[in-house]
């Protein structure tokens, strides 16, 4: 970061660890998704690891400090266990790295998960009126676009904007963010190329995807099926050389659509660490009316490893953020809670606190042309 930013991120605590003697948690708590529920309390999502990467997904209710802050959780049980033919394999299965939204056009939750069977990670739906009971739709299918066949490639990191936007053609849509894993284009893979290296447009970039919203309103399995498709954004700086992905749900903030997403790179410590990789988060501004246009993206992360839990852990320098907590209860200035998994082990929290201008020069996307 640097002192010209005018997005950063403060940390505040780790607030959950994998509980001693708990064989769900063995392999680590990590990427929660986050929902404040119908009694306006706030509750995590958590990605708990049993031996053998199992993964199912938890559910915790945060607790608060006399300041407002986060401070810890209690663990009230499990959301989802790996159940559906889609989230089994041979070796067991998972439930990954959920976010929720309260999509308001259908008066429901929407989760979206990563479901890891034998074909590799592909991206789920579930919803839910109170955020205990939670309702499978299915694996997400998409339309091809251009040439380019989504559903049969991996795809993680998805999330849904929590309002009708307009689609290509100008009409009312739920839009979907995800990331596509075309071949050769996970970070490994990309870390083996050149620097500086030709980014693929087309397969190395985040994506968002539309469902219209007469559709999905009628028959909510169709929210379930994404029809139009538009590429966002592509790596651009050295931060995210190797790869971008979506981290946190989009939220409305007085600039537009605020995404924490994530970036990888080579570590600096690379010798040091088995993959070699630094996962790291920046941020997205998308404007109001039309997200497919960026108004602000950061030129430097807003967040690093630096933390010991965070330089080492299950996956070592990784910090990945996955849910956010739109803090309008406190009568100050917009703030912003961020929850990230630390090293693929715990899960810590850092503040964001928009600024009520961003420079006039960040308005329009400055990395544009750059790919």
């Amino acid at each position: 970061m640097t002192a010209e930013d005018p997005l950063q991120l403060r940390r505040l605590r780790a607030v959950m660890q994998p509980e001693p003697g708990n064989p769900l948690e063995v392999e680590g708590v990590l990427n929660p998704a986050a929902a404040r529920g119908p009694d306006g309390d706030l509750y995590l999502f958590p990605r708990l690891v049993a031996r053998g990467n199992y993964s199912r997904i938890g559910v915790a209710h945060v607790q608060f400090d006399d300041a407002g802050d986060p401070v810890g959780v209690a663990r009230l049980g499990i959301a989802l266990e790996p159940e559906a033919p889609y989230e089994l394999r041979a070796d067991g299965g998972g439930c990954e790295d959920p976010r929720i939204t309260f999509v308001e056009p259908l008066g429901l939750y929407v989760m979206t998960y990563t479901a890891f069977s034998a074909q590799g990670p592909r991206i789920a739906l579930a919803v839910s009126e109170d955020l205990l009971r939670w309702r499978r739709l299915g694996l997400v299918t998409f339309e091809p676009y251009d040439g380019l066949r989504f559903d049969e490639v991996n795809n993680k990191d998805a999330m849904l904007f929590p309002i009708a936007v307009p689609d290509p053609n100008g009409e009312p849509a739920l839009a979907l963010i995800h990331r596509p894993l075309f071949p050769g284009t996970d970070a490994p893979d990309t870390a083996r190329q050149p620097t500086p290296r030709l980014v693929d447009l087309q397969r190395e970039s985040i994506w968002i995807a539309y469902c219209p919203l007469v559709i999905a309103s009628r028959d909510l399995r169709s929210l379930s099926h994404f029809r139009s498709h538009h590429r966002l954004a592509a790596p651009v700086e050295s931060w995210e050389r190797l790869k971008i992905g979506g981290g946190a749900p989009p939220i409305l903030t007085p600039h537009g659509w605020l995404m924490v997403y994530h970036g990888v790179c080579v570590s600096p410590a690379s010798t040091l660490r088995a993959r070699g990789l630094r996962y790291s988060a920046g941020v997205l501004v998308l404007d109001r009316h039309d997200p497919q246009l960026i108004r602000y993206r950061s030129a430097e992360p807003i967040l690093i490893p630096e933390l010991p839990e965070e330089r080492e852990g299950a996956v070592s320098d990784v910090v990945f953020p996955t849910a956010v907590d739109q803090r309008t209860d406190l009568g100050r200035p917009e703030r912003i809670d961020v929850y990230y998994g630390m090293a693929d082990d715990q899960i810590g929290v850092a503040r964001l606190d928009v600024p009520s201008d961003l420079p006039p020069e960040a308005r329009a996307d400055p990395h544009a042309g750059k790919v």
